[in-house]
């Protein structure tokens, strides 16, 4: 119960403020857009820089730890895609959308924070490893799953261009390479700097967190529920256990056991109804399974919490 109430509930409580404060109409949508285009377009990808450009990418640019979590995500992105296509008849283009929303974990938002709260700031090295190639991998496999099925055939220029614009474009992607940048060249940063960007940083998550419970007050939950369930249960519980055991048989350190399971376990993130909203299909599903497995999530999270050394 500690860790239900010490890790999660602070959490889930600032979502909720967020959800209540939309709900009442306290603030207006378009305020809830211009603060997660602060927190998402500026403040977290100033995050992401400092935590790249400081990470000892030799220790924690693991290929073992990062088996652990996008093996299991990228079986879960395929399992996805074959249920709702064989399970729920769904054409290609909405199960791709579906098998996304099993993909894209919210490691940012959910991520970063609980971990925190669970281990401390100092454990969230590997959580940084994770997220640092989490943008590129998922939108990668997202865009060209669904460009090749829409494309049919067509041009392979044409798919690799647009899965690179949605990349290059991404800020998180280009505070996440102006990290690396800096790491790899030992560029000298002035202190002045290093201070602006840790002020920028304070606020990125409780603003995100906050944004987010926004954000989701104007999703309804609506039918489609067998693949909202078959989303609930790839990304919650079959996900994390799959990572779980893997770091166990990578016989990897409790540090990057905990951030890879936590990662693993988090509830999908907004990008998961982007992405739907973005090429127009399942869109309703994704809307959906982002709010039923985010409120589901506080209980699995806490169960996950239990079994981690």
């Amino acid at each position: 119960m500690g860790a239900l109430l010490e890790v999660i509930l602070p959490v889930f409580l600032v979502i909720g403020a967020g959800w209540l404060v939309a709900k009442r109409e306290l603030m207006k949508e378009a305020h809830f857009d211009a603060l997660m285009l602060f927190a998402q377009g500026f403040a977290i990808p100033c995050l992401l820089f400092r935590a790249i450009a400081t990470l000892d990418l030799g220790t924690y640019f693991d290929a073992a730890l990062l088996s652990a979590y996008y093996g299991p995500a990228v079986l879960g992105f395929a399992l996805g895609i074959l249920g709702a296509r064989l399970l729920f008849g769904r054409p290609w283009e909405d199960s791709i959308a579906i098998g996304f929303c099993c993909l894209f974990m919210n490691s940012v938002l959910l991520g970063l924070p609980i971990t925190e709260r669970a281990y401390g700031a100092d454990a969230l090295s590997a959580n940084y490893a994770i997220v640092a190639i989490n943008a590129p991998v998922c939108y990668g496999l997202g865009i060209t799953a669904m460009e090749i099925v829409r494309n049919k055939g067509g041009s392979l220029a044409a798919t690799v261009k647009a899965v690179l614009n949605a990349i290059l474009r991404n800020n998180l992607m280009i505070g996440i390479a102006l990290g690396f940048v800096v790491n790899l060249t030992g560029l000298p940063m002035p202190g002045v700097l290093w201070d602006a960007i840790d002020m920028m940083i304070q606020g990125a998550l409780p603003v995100a967190v906050f944004g987010l419970g926004g954000i989701l007050a104007r999703y309804r939950i609506e039918g489609d529920i067998g693949p909202v369930l078959m989303i609930c249960g790839l990304a919650l519980l079959v996900q994390p256990a799959l990572t779980f055991g893997l770091t166990r048989a990578f016989e990897l350190s409790t540090a990057p056991v905990r951030s890879a399971v936590l990662t693993a376990a988090m509830a999908p993130g907004v990008n998961a109804y982007l992405f739907a909203n973005m090429y127009g299909v399942a869109k309703r599903v994704a809307a959906s399974a982002v709010l039923i497995t985010t409120a589901l999530s506080i209980l699995t999270i806490w169960g996950w919490l239990l079994l981690l050394p």
